[in-house]
């Protein structure tokens, strides 16, 4: 089942493709949201970026209360002990929400940086189409990688293709800042309010420099790098243990 638009129906008659992960159609913007035990994480967060988003793109939003009312409906409905919550909103003023089973990473990523450096205008809007990203991610995984480092046209790390970074440089955790071309990603604010994180932008030949990192996401939270093109990075294990309870006193509810 899919809440389309505030009702339950059913997925031949929504206006998404849950096959693909309850992507929307045409121009939108959504939001990605882990749950656990039908507990939606950090879901103010996520709404807020999506006014944010919305305000940007010159979309209308539903109410807020009636979002949260058809989540919660659908959560019921739909139930998973680990789940992949999706709501997307159109620039027709449909919206829909699904939520499908996740399974989180058990291993370090591999990852290789992506050959073409982009040109960044400013802070990018979790918004589809969402090709350019899902096809930056499938050459990484064709080249043997989990994920791809994106570097700007400046000359700086940005992030992942679909995740934010957290880089451990001459002993200090840091990030790049969202003016070098960076999702305001919702695990990367609560990392930085809450664990000691640097904001600063990293040139791209600070690469070799790298001694350990993560990537971050709301549904991966805090997902080690084992490797960036070949090279092996140091595992900062009890750094992750720290941020994945960080993100469970603060996320759910």
């Amino acid at each position: 089942m899919i809440n389309n638009n505030g009702h339950l129906i059913s997925s031949a008659e929504a206006t998404v493709s849950v096959s693909n992960r309850g992507l929307a159609y045409g121009d939108a913007i959504f939001e990605t949201i882990k749950t656990l035990d039908g507990k939606p994480w950090a879901l103010s967060r996520h709404m807020r970026r999506a006014v944010n988003s919305a305000a940007r793109e010159k979309i209308v939003l539903p109410s807020e209360e009636l979002v949260r009312e058809s989540i919660a409906t659908l959560l019921k409905v739909e139930s998973h002990p680990t789940g992949l919550l999706r709501v997307s909103f159109d620039a027709t003023g449909n919206w829909a929400a699904v939520h499908l089973a996740y399974t989180e990473p058990v291993s370090a990523a591999k990852v290789g940086t992506h050959p073409v450096a982009l040109v960044m205008d400013g802070v990018p809007v979790k918004s589809y189409p969402y090709n350019h990203r899902l096809e930056i991610l499938e050459q990484a995984r064709t080249n043997g990688f989990d994920e791809a480092l994106v570097t700007s046209s400046d000359g700086k790390i940005c992030e992942g293709s679909v995740t934010n970074v957290l880089l451990k440089i001459a002993g200090r955790w840091c990030t790049p800042p969202l003016s070098d071309g960076v999702l305001a990603g919702v695990m990367r604010a609560l990392v930085i309010e809450n664990c000691d994180v640097m904001v600063r932008s990293i040139a791209v030949s600070e690469v070799e420099d790298i001694e350990s990192a993560f990537l971050l996401s709301s549904l991966r939270i805090a997902q080690p790098i084992a490797s960036i093109d070949g090279r092996e990075l140091s595992q900062s294990h009890a750094f992750r243990d720290e941020i994945e309870a960080m993100a469970l006193r603060t996320s759910v509810g």
